[in-house]
This record gives C-alpha cells, structure tokens and sequence, in this order.
C-alpha cells in the first residue's frame, strides 16, 4: 500500500521552526474507506486549526500534529477506527475550558454563516467525535486569538502570514501532499467570502482530490493536482500562480498571434509580433477550429480544468492568451476564413518573455475629444492626479465615454465618481470574515461618493467585458452609480475583492479573494460580474475589420440622446 523513504527535513518558515520531520510517506494506493477517512481527518484538522484553544493560541506546531496522525488514520480498518483516533488526538490537547466571554452569532447581522452542520451529522462521525467537536464549538470565546489568521486593520481581508511553505520539500511526499490540499481546503471552508459560490459540493470536491494529491508521484503532477482544485473555486483571483509554466499547453514557443473567444470561437484577433504575424499567413477575423489535429471542442475539454476563473467569459479569455503555445517549429492549424475552411502550416516562435498587458480601449492618450460631442478617458494609463484635468476638459461635452475594459493604473473610484453624483450616493458593501465564527462573513456598512463639484452633467457610458475584473469591475461599481450612467458591453470576470496570499507546501503561491462585494442593495457580484445594462460584443467581421463595435455603440448611443 505504501513505501517510506528517509528524507532530510525541509527548510521551514520561522512560525514553524521547531518542526521536525517525520519519514517522507510515498503513497501509491488508498481504498475507498481510507479516503473517506482522510476526508474526515482533513476536516477535523481544519476545525481544530480555528476552533481549539491549543491550536489558535499557538501552542501546537499543527501541521505536525496532521503529519503524525496521519499513519494511525490510514491504517484504520474502518471509520470506527479512526475515529477512535481522531477522539484520542483531541484528547492529547486537553480540556477545553469553559468560556467566560462566548462567541455568539446573530444571523441578521451575516451575509455567510459558518458551514458546520456536519458537527452533528451521526453517519459521518461517531457520537464521541461528535461531542469532542461540539464541545470546543459551544465554547469558543468572543476575543479567542487566531493564530493562523489575522484580519488586516483597514480592509479586513484574512492574513495566512503563519503558514510554512517547506519550498524545499523533495517529492514524493504523501503527507505534505495532503497537507496542501487540507490547508487550501480549509482555507476556503472558512475565510472564502465566496464559499457559497463555489458552485460545487466542496466537501466532495475534498474527498475526489485526495487521491489525486496523495498518490501525484512527482512535483509537476502534484502541482497539476492543485491547480484542478484550486480551479473548482471559481474565483478569478485564485490560481496556482507559481506554477504556471505547468499549465497546458506547454512549450517554449507560440504563434505569433493574438486570440480571443469571440461569439463561442477562438479567432485571431491581432499579432504578436507584427512581421512575423503577417508572414504566417494568417489574418484577423480567422477562426481557429483545429490545432495539431485536435479540434478546439476536443482540446478546451482537456484544457479548462486547469483555469481558475469565476466564470467562462474569464477562463476562455486566458486560454486564448496560451491556446497556441507549444514545442518549437511548425503547427498544423485548420482555420475558418470567411466561411471557407483552410489547412495552414504555421511556425510557432519561441516566446520573447512577458507580453505586454492586453486591453481593449481605445489607442492613443488617457483622455481623448472623440469630437465636440463625446469625451473618452482610459483607465489603463490614468493618474489619479489628472482626474480634475480631465472632469475640466469634459465639461462642454453631451456625453463622457469611461473604458474599464482594461485594468486601471490608478485607483479612481472616489476621484473620478465624485464627478458624477449631486448627492452622496453608495454603490458598495463588503462582507468580513467573523474571527470568532470562522466561517461567518458580517455585513459591514456602506461606502458613499461624495459630490465634487464641478459636476459633470451629461450621459456616461462604462465599457466593460472579460477583461474588467477586480479594481476595474469595483471601479464600475462606483461609475455606474450616477443616475446618468450606463454600462455597455459583456460579461466581465466576477472577481472583486482585495485579495488574500496563501503559501503551499513545496514553496507554492496561490491567493483567494479575502473579502465580499456586493451592492448597496446586498445583490453580489462575485461569478456574475458587472452585469451591462446595454450588453455589445464583438463579432468576427468586426475583429476583421479592426472595428471596436464596443466604442461605436457607445458613441451612438451617446449622439443619439
């Protein structure tokens, strides 16, 4: 069932220093019962990290704890077995005292309760654990310290500054591999904002990833395995970002093209590299419907389990940007142009490092007179600073064009929405984790713009699309609550929220977003995004004729009031 091997013990992160390392274990089987009850543990270890006294004062070295229960866990014939052992490892961190000052919880004030029915659940634990479990719940105190998390003073966003990375953990290693996934795990059931929409079960989403994780006989497929789990998230923000070089497709070289998923189909939007684009042979508007002889039906099927997005505007926008990348030379591509279906050999080229940041917005300077009528600001390239320049030189105008189809250089939601209201106006809540309900996010009150004069008078229009998300989709939030704005355009990330850093065994970085945002009026935006009020999309025969129907739209709608 199992090897073990000896191994040196791995550099530690100074919270946890005093570590030492058991035996690397290399699993290479589990049975069906066995996963069950490393769910089980995997759960109960959680709690405990949050709940138990001994645990959040910072008097247990946790991580250890898991590493060594682990081997009672899986040698237990049954889950009456185990939980034999789980009701013996809480019995090692002593009584619990009887809180003088309790954590209480009034659901009115909670946009997100804790998810712990299971606490009671009698098929899924013995009466026993149930009682051990339900003990340290009743008696959680209002000010208990946690040391695995903190809040940060101003925003609220949760804080895994304690969490080791073991960055040089040789691999295989069964019990750090699970300890990847229970942190993250638990990290998510407890200080996820978005919990609720997830869009899965997350309990069996712990149980299906088990066996994946514990049994990855290397670093690259134990890196792949959290880059599945960490994409049932749904949160744009989250992803295995350390690791995406291991992201598919791989390969040190690409077309030298530009993609992006237009009406359901990848077509070639732009180039990369302007000369050799040209001499490929292949044009804007042209639709890509097979690579390599896979066709793209086949081969997104493959792809997208490894993309963490909050929805599929987001994922498709980042499979498109490494949709064409592979191993050096020649490509095998069948294209759609104008109805007519081609073969083309085309050479992909080695990638020459980061690319600059794709947008959608207009080309040219941050503010713009598209004519007497029509000012237009950018966001990629704003300054705060400018936003009083720019309100001045939009006074005379019938309408003020605001393209967030970018991510913007500076932080204007206040000094840009100030413009646009007469009145303090909100256009924002947040929700915070309960550091006493882990689990539990509360309402937190609204955010206001204040007026600023001199107020702008005329239409706004906000353009948005795959490309907003996070400060741009916050951005519209705050844009968008002039009673003269609209939003033109199509769906957008639907990730909104500071984000939060959590390290993972092997030295891994992966975030979540930390806190919830939601309308004035409680309606979220988290998977839906800024939901247009006037949806406009580009078509294919517009990416051919490099059009921005977008922009045109707006102006339209703008010349026509």
């Amino acid at each position: 069932m199992q090897t073990v091997r000896a191994q040196e013990p791995p550099v530690l992160a100074p919270a946890q220093a005093e570590l030492k390392r058991a035996p690397a274990m290399a699993l290479t089987q589990l049975s069906s019962t066995q996963i069950e009850n490393l769910a089980v543990t995997g759960k109960v270890w959680g709690f405990l990290k949050y709940h138990h006294p001994a645990v959040t004062s910072g008097q247990q070295q946790w991580d250890q704890a898991l590493l060594d229960i682990l081997p009672s866990v899986l040698a237990a014939p049954d889950r009456a077995s185990a939980d034999h052992v789980l009701h013996g490892w809480i019995s090692r961190l002593g009584p619990v005292p009887a809180c003088q000052d309790c954590a209480t919880l009034e659901p009115a004030q909670y946009q997100l309760l804790p998810s712990l029915a299971w606490l009671e659940d009698g098929q899924l634990l013995s009466a026993g654990l149930r009682d051990d479990l339900q003990a340290v719940y009743r008696n959680r105190a209002r000010h208990a310290r946690q040391f695995y998390v903190t809040l940060t003073p101003l925003v609220g966003n949760p804080v895994f500054a304690q969490e080791a990375a073991y960055a040089d953990l040789k691999f295989p290693d069964s019990g750090y591999q699970l300890l990847a996934l229970f942190r993250f795990w638990n990290v998510i059931e407890y200080w996820a904002p978005y919990r609720d929409q997830v869009g899965a079960d997350w309990d069996q989403v712990l149980r299906a990833s088990i066996a994946p994780l514990a049994l990855a006989p290397d670093r690259n497929r134990y890196e792949l395995a959290l880059m599945a789990v960490i994409a049932q998230v749904h949160d744009s923000h989250s992803n295995l970002s350390s690791s995406l070089h291991l992201r598919p497709p791989v390969g040190a070289c690409a077309l030298p093209v530009r993609l992006r998923f237009v009406q359901g189909q990848a077509v070639v939007s732009g180039y990369t590299s302007a000369a050799e684009g040209m001499a490929s042979g292949l044009q804007r508007g042209d639709i890509l419907t097979e690579l390599d002889g896979v066709p793209l039906a086949q081969l997104l099927v493959t792809l997208q389990p490894y993309y963490a997005a909050s929805n599929q505007a987001a994922r498709l926008r980042d499979v498109a940007a490494g949709l064409t990348r592979g191993e050096c030379g020649s490509a095998q591509l069948a294209i759609r142009r104008e109805g007519t279906l081609r073969q083309l050999a085309v050479a992909r080229i080695p990638e020459s490092g980061p690319s600059s940041k794709v947008t959608h917005d207009k080309p040219g300077d941050t503010f713009q007179l598209i004519n007497d009528k029509i000012a237009y600001i950018k966001l990629s390239s704003i300054q705060r600073s400018d936003v009083p320049a720019y309100m001045e030189r939009a006074a005379h105008t019938k309408g003020l064009i605001i393209d967030i189809r970018n991510y913007p250089s500076d932080f204007v939601p206040f000094a840009l929405g100030q413009y646009l209201v007469e009145q303090p106006t909100p256009f924002v809540r947040f929700t915070i984790a309960d550091l006493a309900n882990p689990g539990g996010f509360k309402w937190s009150q609204q955010l206001m713009l204040q007026p600023q004069a001199p107020h702008y008078g005329g239409k706004v229009v906000i353009l948005v699309d795959e490309r907003s998300q996070s400060q741009s989709e916050y951005t519209a939030m705050a844009l968008r609550a002039s009673p003269r704005a609209l939003v033109l355009g199509s769906m957008t990330a639907g990730a909104d929220g500071n984000v939060s850093a959590l390290v993972l065994p092997g030295g891994l970085k992966t975030m979540i977003s930390g806190i919830g945002v939601f309308y004035p009026d409680k309606r979220p935006t988290q998977r839906i995004g800024i939901v247009p009020d006037i949806v406009v999309s580009p078509t294919v025969a517009g990416l051919r004729d490099q059009r921005d129907e977008v922009l045109e739209a707006a102006i339209r709608l703008i010349e026509r009031e």
